[in-house]
């Protein structure tokens, strides 16, 4: 029997694959448990459209994901931290100060998961790096400044 799968079953695929199982395991496993749906014309239809559509809002993000790299390359944020003597901050800047900062400043909302740095413990101009999905990532400018 053949059937479209919803959800992925270990042996059989992935989600949405199209596979053959016997009418057994299909009539007293995968559909009672709505693992699978019976492979009719009008299902793989729907599946085929909903294909379709995950493909194209992928490559919408994707095209949103390279956007706001470029925009992150022209961008440069200031965050403010309080030192002793010496220059040495009381504390570090870390990802989730910088993730607060670029929502702030510039409007985009990065989660701190990310941004990939190492916590800043002096003032001065570092480059931090940002994983925007789809294997794409941009550099921005972090200034740190004296509060």
């Amino acid at each position: 029997m053949k059937v479209i799968l919803q959800k992925d079953v270990k042996g059989q695929g992935k989600k949405g694959q199209l596979v053959d199982v016997s009418d057994g395991y299909a009539r007293n496993f995968l559909l009672p448990k709505k693992l699978a749906v019976a492979a009719t014309a009008d299902n793989i239809n729907t599946v085929k459209l909903q294909e379709k559509a995950r493909r194209e809002r992928e490559a919408a993000e994707r095209e949103e994901a390279l956007a706001l790299s470029k925009k992150l390359r022209e961008s440069s944020v200031r965050v403010t931290a309080r030192a002793g003597a010496g220059g040495k901050l009381f504390g570090a800047v870390t990802s989730k100060e910088i993730s607060a900062a670029i929502k702030e400043q510039l409007g985009y909302d990065i989660p701190k998961a990310k941004l990939v740095c190492d916590p800043i413990r002096a003032f001065g101009s570092y480059e931090v790096k940002c994983r925007l999905g789809y294997e794409i990532s941009g550099t921005l400018k972090v200034e740190v400044v004296e509060a």
